[in-house]
């Protein structure tokens, strides 16, 4: 996988918890009880897409950008993206996005669950 970083990043986050979900083979990445961000593991368990949530808009422009940018494999094609784990999306920019995605997926809670998603992170 291009991006080794990802794991630690994601859970640098305040708030993030992962788990595993056997029956997709997908290791996900929540803030409170909704997910952001998913390493979609395939053969040997190897990651093979990289999902995550964004501004409609926006993931329309990164996929008519890079080959590697799809709409989010095995969900909602309008808010999710997906990008191959093996392919050319700088490494940055994924980093930006997976943050946005976070702040997207933070701001769908109150004001006061978001303090308290906040405050376990600490």
């Amino acid at each position: 996988m291009h991006y080794p970083w990802i794991d630690e990043y994601l859970l640098s986050l305040p708030g993030v918890t992962k788990d595993l979900q056997p029956d997709w083979n997908w290791i996900r990445y929540k803030i409170g009880d909704k997910m952001f961000a998913a390493i979609c593991l395939g053969e040997g368990g190897l990651p093979y897409y990289i999902t995550f949530k964004l501004e409609p808009a926006e993931g329309d422009f990164w996929r008519q950008q890079y080959t590697d940018f799809l709409p989010g494999y095995y969900m909602n094609k309008l808010h999710w993206n997906s990008v191959r784990a093996e392919g050319s999306v700088p490494g940055e920019l994924l980093k930006t996005l997976l943050e946005k995605s976070y702040h997207l997926v933070l701001g769908s809670f109150s004001k006061k669950k978001q303090q308290l998603l906040l405050q376990k992170g600490e």
